[in-house]
């Protein structure tokens, strides 16, 4: 990549928004309502970060088991997540201040998460993101989701440039695998995950802030 990123593409759940945390709580509430350890639904779920929904769903009917009503399961999950971000959606470190100074620069910025489209951009929204950015690419609006390539090729494509020239950011280790395998050059900021797992080793650069990622490039400047 150029010494200067031509795109910037951003993960937004545990990247951008602080919904993870929120939607660990309403999960694991429900789970324990069910009869299920709060301690195992809660280490169950984060094996669920960063995957998309078909996958996920298809997890949480292993785990809940036969019988289980999994829309009943899925609505009271998300009224219960509603009733979290009531009051605003919290953005994760360093968010709020260097978004909208990367937009004030004019850079080109996309987020690309695994969140469907609608949802992404009304959460986007209600944090006071979502101008910021040229365009929200949500799962349901790729041809296949987080990990394979698609999201962040497509995500590249649609600012005009190629992977090699965009810088991507994320959390989870799906969404890095998708990131790096695109061909951006990619930055893993871990949020949520299961305790002892090592971060995978596909090249990536590896910070603690969002702040902190961008400084290794320069950024926001």
């Amino acid at each position: 990549m150029s010494d200067s990123p031509r795109a910037l593409l951003f993960d937004m759940d545990g990247l951008l928004l602080d919904t993870e945390r929120v939607v660990q709580v309403a999960f694991v509430a429900e789970c324990a309502r069910l009869g299920h350890s709060g301690r195992a639904a809660g280490e169950f779920f984060l094996t669920l970060v960063g995957t998309g929904q078909a996958e996920s769903a298809a997890r949480i009917a292993r785990f809940l088991g036969p019988g289980a009503d999994l829309d009943g399961f899925g609505a009271a999950v998300e009224a219960a997540f509603e009733r979290g971000v009531a009051e605003g959606v919290a953005l994760r470190p360093t968010v709020a201040e260097v978004i909208p100074a990367l937009a004030a620069r004019g850079h080109a910025m996309a987020v690309v998460t695994s969140t469907a489209g609608d949802r992404a951009r009304h959460h986007l929204d209600r944090a006071g993101l979502l101008g910021h950015f040229r365009f929200v690419l949500g799962g349901d609006e790729v041809p296949s989701p987080k990990p394979d390539p698609a999201p962040y090729r497509l995500a590249a494509a649609r600012l005009g440039h190629d992977p090699a020239h965009a810088l991507a950011f994320e959390d989870s280790d799906t969404g890095t695998t998708a990131a790096v395998r695109a061909g951006c050059t990619t930055v893993q900021i871990p949020d949520l995950r299961p305790a002892g797992r090592p971060l995978p080793a596909l090249g990536q650069h590896v910070s603690d802030s969002l702040a902190a990622g961008l400084a290794r490039f320069g950024l926001p400047g």
